[in-house]
């Protein structure tokens, strides 16, 4: 679901399949991509806001970045379809970026929190 479809009512961030079998696999994969200025996953961080695994396994993620102007921007879809792709029983993988929900410091883990010193 991309913003651009969105009726009222609609969740800005679509719910992922937690239940699909690969779902565990992928998450750890993304938690080894880390944004070059901030020393924490970008899964703790709160970028990656679906990770849709349909019935073929392939795999789509819809991420976000702290920042629109993030110098990484280009790169970083990439660093996450490399981090998935080797996954058994990944078909395939992509990567959308989203700036809608704008990203915000409440969507870390407490995780990530900890790490910079938040809490």
């Amino acid at each position: 679901m991309t913003t651009e479809n969105l009726k009222e009512g609609d969740p800005l961030i679509a719910a992922s399949t937690t239940e699909h079998p690969l779902y565990d696999s992928v998450v750890e994969a993304c938690k080894t991509v880390y944004d070059p200025e901030i020393p924490v996953n970008i899964f703790d961080l709160g970028l990656i806001y679906t990770i849709d695994i349909n019935a073929e396994n392939v795999v789509r993620i819809i991420m976000t970045l702290t920042a629109p102007g993030c110098p990484v921007a280009g790169e970083m879809p990439g660093w996450v379809a490399d981090a998935v792709e080797p996954l058994p029983g990944v078909k395939q993988v992509d990567v959308e970026m989203t700036f809608q929900p704008q990203w915000g410091m409440d969507m870390m883990s407490d995780e990530a929190r900890l790490e910079l010193g938040f809490i």
